[in-house]
This record gives C-alpha cells, sequence and structure tokens, in this order.
C-alpha cells in the first residue's frame, strides 16, 4: 500500500506497538509490521500480523512477558 485510503497520505512501513481489547482482556503488542500514514497516521496490518494477533487473542501462544497498566475513571 503506498497511499491511505482516508486522506490519500503516502504511508510507509513501519514497526509498531498495537492494543487490541478482546472479551474483555487487553492485550499489547509489540513489533508489529504496519503500513502508517504519514500525514493522519492511519494503521493497516498486512494478513500475516493479523494472523498472528488473532491467534494471540485466541490462547494460541504465550505473552512475552506482563505489564501493569494504571487504571482511571473519568
Amino acid at each position: 500500500m503506498e497511499e491511505c485510503i482516508f486522506c490519500h497520505g503516502k504511508t510507509e512501513e513501519r514497526r509498531i506497538e498495537h492494543v487490541r481489547h478482546w472479551k474483555g482482556q487487553l492485550y499489547l503488542f509489540r513489533n508489529v509490521p504496519a503500513e502508517v500514514c504519514t500525514q493522519c497516521h492511519e494503521v493497516y496490518f498486512g494478513p500475516e500480523a493479523l494472523k498472528a494477533m488473532d491467534a494471540v487473542v485466541l490462547g494460541k501462544a504465550k505473552p512475552k512477558e506482563h505489564v501493569s497498566v494504571p487504571v482511571y475513571s473519568l
């Protein structure tokens, strides 16, 4: 992908952190390959990254580490 479908800005390959909520759980993925728009910062994942993240949330992979996250209510 070379162009953002939303703003038509240029996209570039990056490794990012991505947070996903699934069935009341919070998942943090690091070093995820993605295309990111340099203008609006929209993120696009390829099929391999999506399959890997799906496998994690479906319980087919063990976490590399656990982190503590503060929770706030506004």
